[in-house]
């Protein structure tokens, strides 16, 4: 790729954060030799931090050449996607989406323009890898990295770069976003899936490099993992309901997990009730010791439980917006 293409490319790097005091300011000094190489503008749009991300955004905004900080009141990322997009987009051409909670290769920004230009695609995406330090945090990683907890997703377990319908977001053409009205803010997670599908329908097309990638810090113990993927699970039917569009045969799978398991409370009266419940869980236990045995893995059996977390409250998020009667006024 010619070097003066790329740098003739305006770039806007956006950093959506809330409460990442322990990883801001390292991700900042990663990113800033691309401000120079991109003719980039970074902008951080805190979401109401209150343990001192916006006091360091707001220092590094004297060190660090073109870059920003914007308020979020809204507090969600794709509100905080947009507000960076209606603020500073006409001035440039891409916009690179950045998660605070993530590490990424040197040349990330520079490869996903590459691949841009080269392919003409309206979006980029990458595959995401996900490692933990503590425990919990690691075997939450196996699941996440297995096909146990990510289904097979190509985006978590990574491929020949090609055109996608989905992935995990990385670069988006700025006319292509502001044509299809950019995120919805309806949205409080999913935002990307529901992005995804607005662009196809409107003729765009996404690409997915296997040139780069990223890697996720997952949640570190039970309670935020369930908040985080019960979120993901109203967001998915959140999509279903604007767009009636279909889970895909790896998304159907655990959306059975929740009713199963309520199911099981019919075991006081037939032991037949508990049977699927059964079933899944030993399904589960059963991946977790042949990961454990079979790639000697000594997480997982406790990655099959923060798969079956996952899995149950996936499941739980879904069913509980589907079933709520206000949300399929308000998107119908």
């Amino acid at each position: 790729m010619n070097a003066d293409a790329v740098a003739s490319v305006r770039c806007l790097i956006v950093i959506p954060c809330l409460d990442e005091a322990a990883y801001l300011e390292r991700l900042v000094r990663h990113l800033e030799p691309d401000l120079a190489d991109l003719t980039a503008t970074l902008v951080v749009v805190d979401g109401g931090s209150t343990d001192g991300t916006r006091d360091i955004a707001r220092r590094l905004t004297a060190e660090v050449p073109n870059m920003h900080v914007l308020d979020n009141p809204k507090r969600i990322q794709s509100a905080a996607i947009n507000l960076a997009v209606a603020t500073f987009g006409t001035e440039h051409d891409y916009l690179i989406r950045i998660d605070a909670h993530g590490t990424y290769p040197d040349d990330y920004c520079r490869v996903l323009v590459e691949e841009a230009l080269e392919t003409g695609a309206d979006s980029v995406v990458v595959a995401m890898q996900t490692i933990g330090f503590g425990t919990f945090q690691k075997a939450t990683a196996v699941a996440q990295n297995s096909v146990l907890g990510n289904g097979g997703a190509k985006h978590r377990v990574g491929a020949e770069s090609h055109w996608t319908d989905h992935g995990h977001h990385a670069l988006m053409r700025i006319a292509a976003f502001r044509a299809i009205g950019g995120y919805d803010e309806a949205f409080t997670a999913n935002e990307d899936a529901e992005y995804d599908y607005r662009l196809h329908q409107a003729g765009y097309r996404v690409w997915m490099t296997a040139r780069t990638s990223m890697v996720y810090y997952p949640r570190a113990s039970a309670l935020p993992l369930f908040k985080q993927y019960f979120g993901y699970g109203r967001g998915r039917a959140r999509n279903f309901l604007k767009h009636r569009s279909r889970p895909s045969i790896r998304q159907m799978l655990p959306l059975m997990v929740a009713p199963v398991a309520v199911g099981a409370f019919l075991a006081a009266i037939t032991w037949i009730a508990a049977v699927p419940f059964v079933l899944w869980a030993a399904a589960c236990m059963g991946y977790g010791a042949w990961m454990a045995l079979g790639q000697r893995n000594p997480y997982g059996p406790l990655a099959a439980v923060s798969a079956m977390i996952m899995h149950f409250a996936w499941s739980a998020g879904f069913w509980r917006e589907m079933l709520d009667p206000r949300q399929r006024r308000a998107l119908a």
